[in-house]
Parts: C-alpha cells; structure tokens; sequence
C-alpha cells in the first residue's frame, strides 16, 4: 500500500476559474480517507485526478514515492470502484473479476488464485458462475470490489459506491467494506455525500466546499471541534442547532453571549481576541440539550415535531421567538405535540462561530456533559 500526498493541487476546465484551488492533503500508509461535502464541491473531480481521468491544472500529486501527474491510469497502481458497477454484462463474474489480469497477461494459475481468494474474502465464491444480471445490488458491487482488490492496487478509490443501493443494504455493504480495510490494510480513498457514511466508514475525514478543503481530521475531531460553520453544519445529524448572538461578556474563562432569542448564555471557550459587541453565532448539538444545566441557559418552547427512531427520539421545540430547536430525547419517553418544555445546557456545551464563521476553540470538548433527557409528558 502507498501514502498519497497532494501538494497545491488545482483543476480549471477554462483557465480562469479554479474547481479545484491550492488543494493540500496528506493520507497515511493504510488510512481511510473519506472526501465529503455536498454537489459540486469537488470531491469527484479529485478522486478522478488521482485515478487520471482528470489532468491537474497545477500542483503535485504523489503516490508513494513516484509523482504521478503525467502518468496514464494503468501506471499508477490505483483500482477504481465506481458507483454504477461497471460489470461486463455478458461475462461471468469469474471472468469480470479475472478481466484486468488476463489483459495485464498474468497466467491462469495465478489469476485463478487471485479471483478465488477475492471471492473468499468477499463471500461471493459461491456465485463466481453467474451473470450479472442475475445478481442483486449488493452482489455486484461486491464482485465491483473483488475486481479490485485481485488487481493488488496501492491505493483503492471508491466513487460513492453504495447510493445505487437501498438503505438497509447501505448499511450492511458500508459494515463490509470496513472489514474489507481491516482485512487488507489498504489505503482507501472514498467519495460520498452522505456524512452518516463518511463519520462510521473514514479514518480521516475531508470535508470539503466550493473546491476548497474546510477541515480535515479525524471523526471525533471534525465532530467536537468543528473549524467552521460549514462542517458545524453539515457534520452530524440532525444538524447541530445555531443561535445569532452578541457578546456580552469577556474572560479568561469564556464567553457571555446574548442570544437573539433572548437567553442569556455562557459558552467555555477560548476567549483570546474577542471583544464586547462582536457578532457572534452560538452551537448546541441536540444530543447536549437537557434537563441539567444550572450553570448554563435554559430553553423555553412548545413541541413541535417528534421524529421517532426507537431507541430515541429527535424532538423540534419551537422558541418563543419562533426559532427551532431540536434536542434528543428517550425514545421510551411519551411525548406530546403542543406540550410546553423548558430545557437546558451546560456552558461546556456551546460552540461559538465569529463573524467569519470561524469556530472559537472549546475548552470541553467530549462527553463530559449531562446525559439527562429532558421529561416530555
């Protein structure tokens, strides 16, 4: 397996506007690395160039230790997984999996070997006969894969390959294709738009926006710690709930801010630089809203929305102000539409975003806050 390193990477179809600007990334030895933002952030464009079927308008793209700008496909040891499959639909899947090695001109003993343990490892050894067309969904990505992995590749990239399938199959191929990495060791580079899929699947997260990377890091950091609104908004599900406010307080400790609604609330974090009057945003995650919370600020509304999920439940409290806020709730807990709730949140919950929308570091970031659920009768 290679590491890949991306060096000022930039993509312009016309010369003139970048689609791709100044990108900067590096991916460890058997890292999984997952490029995510929304349509037309880039993503594809990338992954496509380090496969190449794109040229680099400029920069440097390294695979292990070769650069590789001006190297055809076939030369930079990479294998492919589109989301479409792309399976011969006259051949077998024997012969889809064995196609790349009896064109590279391997012999059959080894092609045999190398199709055969792809289809151990992939549990699919029991369909090597059949045609595509008599596989389901989520048989044909897996032999998609298979087609790579008997290929040997330094580096695996994966272009959104589960948005063909439904949700439950999703979820079981997303478990298998982690396994497949713990298996292999094997550097994966993968494309989606779905961030559930990104966070369970990714070592490395890149979240990216308007062909710039916003952050890069791992889950747990992209999550406690986002470096801007963007990723605060887009990583996590449901959304991470955002107030307007002004600061209304400065010290060493933290922040006051006083929110548009009108709460008055507290938010440790790293005060350096901020002043008395900026404009500011405040984050709560819905999961850090409940019932304990003296030293923070309280919430006052009417339910609104539940959306039950079993085991809990996402519940939508209308303000007084009439901004939403949704907070998670016990799933086993009755809850009424119309029902007035007060709820709260510890200062060690809140983000805070300046002007610009850069993010204030935390001071307690991490499950260090109340996992009381508020009562919702």
């Amino acid at each position: 397996m290679a590491n890949v390193s991306l060096k000022q990477i930039r993509k312009s179809y016309d010369g003139k506007h970048d689609v791709l600007a100044g990108i900067d990334l590096d991916i460890a030895h058997g890292e999984f690395a997952v490029l995510v933002g929304p349509s037309g952030c880039g993503k594809s464009t990338l992954l496509r160039m380090l496969c190449g079927l794109e040229s680099i308008s400029g920069g440097t793209l390294s695979i292990g230790d070769q650069v590789v700008n001006e190297l055809p496909p076939s030369e930079r040891g990479i294998a492919m997984v589109f989301q479409s499959y792309a399976l011969y639909p006259h051949m077998t899947v024997y012969k889809n999996m064995a196609f790349g090695l009896k064109i590279a001109g391997e012999n059959k003993a080894a092609i045999a070997a190398r199709v055969r343990h792809a289809a151990d490892i992939l549990k699919i050894d029991h369909l090597l006969e059949r045609l595509p067309r008599e596989l389901s969904g989520g048989q044909r990505q897996r032999v998609a894969i298979g087609r790579a992995i008997v290929r040997e590749p330094k580096l695996f990239l994966f272009d959104e390959p589960l948005s063909n399938l439904d949700a439950a199959l999703r979820v079981q191929t997303r478990l298998e294709i982690a396994k497949l990495h713990r298996q292999l060791g094997a550097t994966i580079v993968y494309v989606t738009h779905d961030q559930v899929e990104a966070m369970t699947l990714g070592d490395k997260i890149v979240v990216m926006n308007e062909g710039h990377i916003q952050q890069a890091g791992t889950p747990l950091e992209l999550y406690q710690q986002p470096a801007n609104l963007f990723v605060a908004g887009f990583i996590g599900s449901p959304k991470m709930n955002l107030f307007a406010g002004t600061v209304s307080g400065v010290d060493a400790d933290g922040l006051r801010v006083q929110l548009a609604s009108g709460q008055q609330v507290r938010a440790d974090v790293d005060s350096a630089g901020a002043r008395i009057g900026d404009a500011v945003t405040v984050g709560l995650r819905a999961e850090h809203v409940g019932e304990d919370g003296r030293d923070g600020a309280s919430f006052a509304g009417v339910i609104n929305i539940v959306e039950h999920l079993g085991e809990a439940n996402f519940i939508y409290l209308t303000l007084h102000n009439g901004q939403d806020l949704v907070l998670r709730g016990d799933g086993n807990q009755l809850v009424r539409i119309g029902a007035a709730l007060t709820v709260s949140a510890a200062s060690a919950a809140f983000h805070v975003f300046d002007a610009g929308g850069r993010a204030l570091r935390r001071k307690k970031p991490g499950n260090m806050l109340s996992s009381k659920q508020p009562l919702a009768a």
